[in-house]
């Protein structure tokens, strides 16, 4: 999102986690911004019974958790590593010096915000009101657009992740793609899932 070379121009630090380790934790202050070199992070939240419901995950080049840090208010959800991880982190103070001084920065930054947005609107209406199948659709599709692929699209999430980003249970997608399967929407090549 934000160039390697301004990143280091505005003294970002290098992280290195393992997966499963602890980024940003819900309801704590949001001071740094952070952007993965390598790896992959999941932002969740925890429900009283342990449930735990994924908001999103960010691969190579994605920053996450960016909303606190423009609004000034706390973590509305926790973030850790999946796997092994190399991030940027940032202070708030010079993510808003270099914004300040990079409008063309600025402006993708913005940009990736609103699809985010965008996404989050589009999920949360799929799952209030309509059935796995549709729910599971509508994200393929959402991913698929943001890959920009036209043809045969391979979804490189498993079933669970599947499930953490649609509210669902993990038996229930496995079904779900089972029965989109019989219905066409969906090929299964190798237990690998393609729209």
């Amino acid at each position: 999102m934000i160039p390697e070379k301004l990143l280091q121009d505005f003294s970002a630090s290098i992280e290195h986690l393992n997966a499963s380790e602890i980024i940003i934790q819900e309801k704590k202050r949001a001071d740094f911004y952070f952007q993965i070199k390598t790896g992959e992070v999941k932002m969740f939240n925890i429900n009283e019974q342990g449930k735990e419901f994924v908001q999103g995950i960010f691969y190579d080049g994605e920053s996450f958790g960016e909303p606190p840090l423009l609004g000034d208010f706390k973590y509305p959800a926790s973030a850790a590593a999946v796997k092994p991880t190399v991030l940027y982190k940032l202070s708030k103070t010079n993510l808003f010096k270099l914004l300040k001084e990079s409008p063309e920065v600025h402006l993708k930054f913005t940009q990736a915000l609103a699809k985010r947005l965008f996404y989050k609107a589009i999920i949360l209406k799929e799952i209030s009101v309509h059935p796995p199948e549709h729910r599971i659709l509508a994200l393929i599709d959402f991913l698929k657009r943001k890959d920009g692929s036209d043809g045969l699209f391979q979804v490189e999430l498993t079933r669970q992740q599947i499930a953490d980003l649609t509210g669902q249970r993990v038996e229930t997608v496995i079904r779900a793609i089972k029965q989109l399967e019989q219905e066409g929407e969906l090929k299964l090549i190798k237990h690998k899932v393609y729209r």
